[in-house]
């Protein structure tokens, strides 16, 4: 989702940066727009770095810029239309009494009156300042409008007075636009383990057993429990994905090492969601040196993996277990058959053979298979919002249970 984030000239301004990286950590894209006195206390090049996008900081071009044109005269318009939220902060006094009375006199005003997304201020000034019945008044008739805002901390000012006035602090901020936003911390104080990708078993040393799995769905559950305030636990075989912010990435490669982490963090887990494409078999006896070609043919013998799933199942206590099974027939009936010998509360299975739900695909088209019953089959959609849908049913499954 695309944010603007609006700096005006205060000495709260330098905070805009720390505030812009953890905006970031919530996947928002965020534009910068600096009025002019918000230049004098921290550089648009400081906001730049932090993007990688341009810092727009005049309604026309500047002396000396490339002279105006279409484009440039109606930029506002298009950065109205295109974000998802107006952002202000700090927000001064000045900034307030504009937005409130309409005043459009620099592209952070022009913008405000521009776009129809919602508006967010964190205001920041003097504490009498804040008190001021002009401020109040301003702030009355723009709650009055619908913007929301994130009011001052009390404390000690940067002019030496103590009180209402000080920006607040970066988390609330954040916390206010993702809840503006819709974006969810439904998941807080819980934690979620994830298993990802493929595992890989030796059967030389240049040669081993795999699968087409890409690790995606499991990137995917990992990213969304972590923007919705888990603390994730990411187990994940060999794959080229970056690895999502913040959570808690372990690498693993053969399906005894997932088995053995797995188990292990699982104690500290609320809810486990095994989208690993974990080896079922493994060669019996690894070759130390590399196997040769022969004139015949040659037999390798297999023995089965642990079974993660099912011992999960056997200690899962009061834990939300979720499983996955893809399969090329009898879809349902394989699922059904899997959500009762493992003992999961949830199985999400799909068809490798449709397109768009395969192996390394970034969409997924699943039905999730409960113990009650029920069969609820998703569209076709992005990994992530796949995701979500789990986790949706994951809060369903609690609630339930509680």
């Amino acid at each position: 989702m695309r944010i603007a984030l609006g700096v005006t000239g205060g000495v709260a301004a330098y905070k805009a940066a720390e505030l812009v990286r953890r905006l970031q950590q919530e996947k928002l894209d965020v534009q910068v727009v600096m009025t002019r006195a918000a230049q004098e206390f921290v550089t648009p090049l400081t906001f730049a770095a932090l993007t990688g996008q341009k810092v727009i900081t005049d309604l026309f071009s500047a002396a000396g810029a490339a002279p105006a044109n279409v484009e440039s005269a109606i930029e506002h318009i298009a950065v109205a239309q295109r974000i998802d939220l107006l952002l202000v902060a700090p927000a001064t006094a000045d900034i307030l009494g504009k937005f409130a009375h309409g005043i459009a006199e620099d592209f952070l005003s022009t913008l405000y009156l521009a776009t129809k997304a919602p508006v967010v201020v964190a205001p920041a000034m003097n504490v009498n300042m804040w008190d001021h019945p002009a401020t109040q008044e301003n702030l009355k008739l723009l709650r009055a409008r619908g913007v929301h805002v994130v009011d001052p901390d009390e404390g000690y000012l940067a002019c030496g007075m103590t009180g209402a006035g000080r920006l607040a602090a970066t988390e609330t901020i954040a916390k206010k636009v993702c809840q503006v936003l819709g974006l969810r911390r439904d998941f807080a104080g819980q934690t979620v383990l994830v298993s990802a990708g493929p595992t890989c078993e030796d059967i030389d040393p240049v040669r081993f057993l795999t699968n087409r799995s890409s690790g995606k769905m499991g990137y995917a559950l990992a990213e969304a429990a972590h923007r919705r305030g888990a603390h994730v636990v990411l187990v994940s075989g060999p794959s080229e994905l970056q690895i999502p912010e913040g959570v808690d990435w372990i690498p693993v490669r053969a399906t005894e090492q997932m088995h053995r982490t797995v188990l292990e963090r699982a104690r500290e887990a609320n809810v486990a969601i095994m989208a690993a494409a974990v080896s079922d078999y493994r060669p019996a006896s690894a070759q130390d040196t590399k196997i040769k070609r022969g004139e015949g043919r040659f037999m390798l013998e297999l023995e089965p993996t642990p079974d993660i799933l099912a011992e999960l199942g056997r200690e899962k206590g009061n834990r939300v277990l979720v499983g996955f099974a893809a399969e090329t027939d009898r879809v349902a009936e394989n699922a059904r058959g899997k959500l009762s010998r493992k003992g999961a509360d949830m199985i999400v299975a799909n068809d490798v053979t449709q397109e768009g739900a395969g192996f390394d695909t970034d969409t997924n088209i699943v039905t999730l298979y409960l113990r009650d019953g029920r069969e609820i089959p998703q569209p076709k959609m992005s990994k992530l919002d796949v995701a979500n849908r789990i986790l949706d049913q994951v809060l369903e499954i609690q609630k339930q249970s509680k």
